[in-house]
């Protein structure tokens, strides 16, 4: 579902995307776009499943000025995903792996790796590294 709105201040539009998410949206972002008469807008987007499209809309339609969303029915492909714990020499962080049709990706997840790199004051490509070093 998409929205465009160019008459509301960005600063209230911040906290939009974790309301959408925490309500059970799959993914919400902002994009800035240019509308009719060259006024500079924002296009919310949200992936969602469809029977959240009533509930989602009606959120938007109170939360921000907008009056009309569009929305398409899409498919689509997820890797089957995996989780894990590593040991590094910056304690254990939590690594995701994601499967399919034999194309394997892992990556360490973002918050263990910020909390481990404020805690030990080294740079989080440092807690990356000592990750990918322990798999």
């Amino acid at each position: 579902m998409a929205a465009n709105i160019d008459d509301q201040s960005p600063e209230t539009l911040g906290p939009m995307i974790d309301l959408l998410m925490e309500k059970g949206a799959l993914d919400a972002y902002f994009t800035p776009i240019q509308m009719k008469k060259n006024r500079p807008a924002i296009e919310l987007t949200v992936l969602m499943a469809p029977q959240d499209l009533d509930r989602l809309t009606a959120l938007i339609f109170k939360m921000t000025t907008t009056i009309g969303v569009w929305f398409q029915f899409l498919d689509r492909f997820v890797m089957a995903r995996s989780f894990r714990r590593v040991m590094t020499k910056y304690g254990v962080i939590k690594v995701k792996t994601a499967k399919f049709h034999g194309i394997e990706k892992t990556s360490p997840e973002f918050e263990d790796c910020l909390k481990a790199a404020r805690k030990y004051q080294v740079s989080l490509q440092d807690v990356y590294q000592a990750v990918y070093q322990s798999l």
